[in-house]
């Protein structure tokens, strides 16, 4: 009469078939694995800052908000403007870094107060979720027409952990879905995972466009 297999003995031999059979099926595709390749840059976003995709007029500002965001020269109609912008926003492939690269023209950059990454749909006005001027002074970084920015995780959470009383209406961070706003993107990957849904933009203050901003561009898969 044989011995019966007991149970601890018959999944460990059924472990062990998994493990052999799961190390015998190459990557999909034949793709070979690189954790390696994981700060490789991956998908890229594209924007084209114009004044036209503000959401407002500066005229239009709400009365009660922080004077931070209170315009202090005179305000330009939009269609007047002739600030334009064109910058990529690319994520590594392990979602761990981002890069903001942003070519500005015909702007005052002595005028610049504010540079954010907002979520928002066009036309929108969201919260910031990265503010540039925490990696670098926006003068310096833009005096030659061109900011580069590198984003982590930090440089998100930096944004939230400011949030308090009137200002933390703007900065009190995006939540990672629109079902449950308390649910905040903390995270480069939760960055990446907006961009896709096509609502992230670029948004430039200077003095006298303050609140809504000097020039906006939402962020697009690129085109290949």
């Amino acid at each position: 009469m044989r011995n019966p297999i007991n149970l601890h003995t018959l999944s460990a031999l059924i472990l062990l078939s998994s493990t052999a059979l799961a190390q015998e099926v190459p990557p999909r595709d034949g793709m070979m694995l690189d954790p390696a390749k994981g700060l490789e840059i991956g998908k890229i976003y594209e924007a084209w800052l114009t004044p036209d995709q503000e959401g407002g007029e500066e005229e239009d500002t709400p009365a009660l908000i922080p004077k931070m965001f209170k315009s202090i020269g005179t305000p330009v109609p939009r269609a007047d403007r002739p600030d334009r912008g064109h910058g990529t926003l690319a994520f590594t492939k392990d979602l761990s870094h981002a890069y903001a690269h942003i070519k500005v023209a015909n702007l005052k950059v002595e005028d610049v107060t504010m540079f954010h990454i907002h979520c928002g749909r066009p036309g929108e006005l969201g919260p910031i979720i990265v503010d540039f001027s925490n990696n670098v002074n926006l003068q310096d970084g833009l005096a030659d027409g061109e900011l580069s920015v590198e984003i982590t995780n930090k440089d998100i959470t930096a944004v939230i952990d400011h949030a308090h009383g009137m200002v933390g209406a703007y900065t009190s961070g995006c939540g990672i879905n629109r079902g449950d706003l308390a649910a905040k993107m903390v995270t480069v990957a939760g960055l990446a995972t907006i961009a896709a849904e096509g609502e992230l933009y670029f948004n430039l203050h200077t003095k006298s466009q303050q609140y809504f901003g000097d020039m906006r561009g939402q962020l697009w898969p690129v085109e290949k």
